[in-house]
């Protein structure tokens, strides 16, 4: 069994990798990571948009493969946050004719990022902004422990709450008798 990750992000593929170690349907699968367009905005800005990426992600991933995985963050309004906003993960997993989608927990970004991100209108992805307001020395936090892991000191990393998003989308696949209309 084959699986394509549509990225070269170690932190997405090592979460798929580490993930299917625990289903029996997937267990042993080669993973891979394939570079390709999320064909959205640098940084997606609503729910579509995030699940749009991951499933554009999926598809433009599927090539000689049993599932390719789509995992796209972004941030996402949110009604009675400080922002207005908060950051979720998606999953869409796609097995050449169906998607399966996945959500990770959310959590607000600071305020001062948040409002940055918004001004650049998706061109500027969170990464971006947190090196250029000086929340981190990294030019790419997002290939690390994301801002998960610098808000909460460690505690919880972006790959934690990516693997919280790939186990909600594998619910259809390891239940499709309820899921199957």
């Amino acid at each position: 069994m084959k699986i394509i990750v549509g990225s070269m992000n170690p932190v997405k593929i090592d979460a798929v990798k580490e993930i299917i170690k625990d289903y029996d349907f997937l267990a042993g699968a080669e993973v891979a990571g394939a570079n390709v367009s999320s064909e959205i905005f640098e940084q997606p800005l609503s729910l579509d948009e995030i699940i749009q990426g991951a499933t554009n992600r999926a598809k433009n991933a599927w090539q000689n493969c049993d599932y390719a995985f789509g995992i796209e963050s972004g941030l996402m309004p949110v009604p009675m946050t400080k922002s207005g906003y908060m950051d979720i993960t998606a999953c869409v997993i796609y097995d050449g004719k169906e998607i399966s989608v996945g959500l990770s927990s959310a959590f607000e970004q600071p305020v001062k990022l948040t409002k940055k991100v918004l001004e650049a209108k998706g061109k500027l992805d969170i990464s971006q902004v947190a090196l250029q307001i000086g929340l981190t020395t990294s030019d790419n936090i997002g290939y690390e422990g994301g801002m998960m892991g610098l808000l909460t000191k460690g505690r919880v990393k972006r790959k934690d709450y990516t693997k919280e998003a790939i186990r909600t989308a594998l619910i259809q696949l390891e239940n499709r008798e309820l899921y199957n209309f």
